[in-house]
């Protein structure tokens, strides 16, 4: 009985995977050609392999998602979730590091004008 529900389970699975394959495929040409684009600038070249490793992994998971259509293995639904999990891992750090960027920003120019306005009420 539960080995006819994961067989179901793995075969609604692969049938979401194929459909996401070519979206993921997409999102990851598109995201290694940005930072491809990117490392072409001076101070793009720093950050320029976060795009491409996120771009790759996308790809990657793509890539698993049609291996998954076409062989139904249940192993290539874990690397595939993998990926995606790693993706967004990074995705979720990047999003924090700009939060605290944007604060601090907003901490020292707000700083700076507060000091700017008592230094002109004098």
């Amino acid at each position: 009985m539960e080995t006819m529900a994961l067989e179901k389970s793995v075969e609604q699975l692969s049938a979401i995977a194929g459909q996401s394959k070519g979206w993921l495929k997409f999102l990851g040409v598109l995201s290694i050609i940005g930072g491809v684009l990117s490392a072409l600038t001076i101070v793009g070249i720093l950050v320029a392999w976060l795009p491409i490793w996120m771009g790759v992994l996308l790809f990657q998971a793509g890539s698993q998602a049609d291996d998954l259509v076409i062989t139904k293995d249940p192993g290539k639904l874990v690397i595939m979730m993998n990926k995606l999990r790693l993706y967004f891992v990074i995705n979720g750090v990047l999003a924090l590091i700009a939060i605290v960027g944007v604060g601090l920003f907003m901490l020292m120019t707000g700083g700076t004008i507060f000091t700017l306005l008592q230094s002109l009420s004098r």
